[in-house]
């Protein structure tokens, strides 16, 4: 049961978090993780979902994990059911941050294979740190099937988050390289690249995998 002087707290932040200047509602959000609030958390999830700038979201996040997770996972699985796509990819984003996984079995291969871009890797980046001892191989397949996907973040995000999965994506991969799409074998060629020489760099690992591509299996082998 909360007292009056709480209730006068929670409206204050959450007229605060609705106020037009940005620079209010980043002050809201962090006064809400100074000082963490259990009655506060449904709408802090409910302004992740709308919330326009990149640096309030962040905060309202923060806000989010200095919470006990016990009180904000299952609310931010429920999240990604949302028809509104910020919201399933903040709620993502929360998720890996928080690292509980718990949450696993809400990441689905409807959220890795998103047609909205920013869901789909914020689904990678929380698959690869949430994802059980034993569960890389299945969840790579699950990765392998976006090769080739966008442009060049949204292919770095994807080679990134298959190389957190070590050496079980190495067969992936060369299936992959066989594949009749072009930008698939690229993107395979890039990431094995990648991998084996971190400093590297995507840029020059996804060119080269295009001059390998173009060459066909003799000037790979060169």
């Amino acid at each position: 049961m909360t007292t009056p002087k709480q209730d006068m707290n929670a409206m204050r932040v959450l007229r605060g978090l609705e106020n037009s200047d940005s620079s209010v509602r980043l002050r809201a959000a962090l006064t809400v993780g100074t000082a963490p609030d259990p009655q506060l958390i449904d709408t802090l999830i409910e302004r992740c979902a709308v919330e326009p700038e990149f640096s309030v979201r962040e905060m309202l996040t923060w806000a989010l994990l200095r919470h006990p997770p016990d009180l904000t996972v299952a609310k931010l699985t429920d999240e990604l059911h949302s028809e509104r796509a910020q919201a399933r990819s903040q709620a993502l984003h929360t998720l890996s941050k928080i690292g509980d996984r718990r949450a696993w079995p809400a990441i689905s291969r409807a959220l890795l294979t998103d047609t909205d871009d920013e869901v789909a890797r914020s689904a990678w980046r929380a698959a690869v740190v949430l994802v059980p001892p034993g569960g890389e191989p299945e969840l790579a397949a699950v990765l392998s099937t976006q090769l080739g996907r966008g442009g060049r973040e949204m292919q770095l995000s994807l080679s990134r988050a298959l190389i957190a999965l070590g050496e079980v994506i190495m067969p992936i991969l060369h299936a992959a390289m066989a594949d009749l799409d072009p930008r698939v074998r690229a993107h395979a060629v890039a990431t094995q690249r990648l991998m084996q020489d971190p400093d590297a760099g995507f840029e020059f690992a996804i060119e080269a995998a295009k001059r390998v591509v173009a060459l066909g299996p003799t000037g790979e082998k060169g």
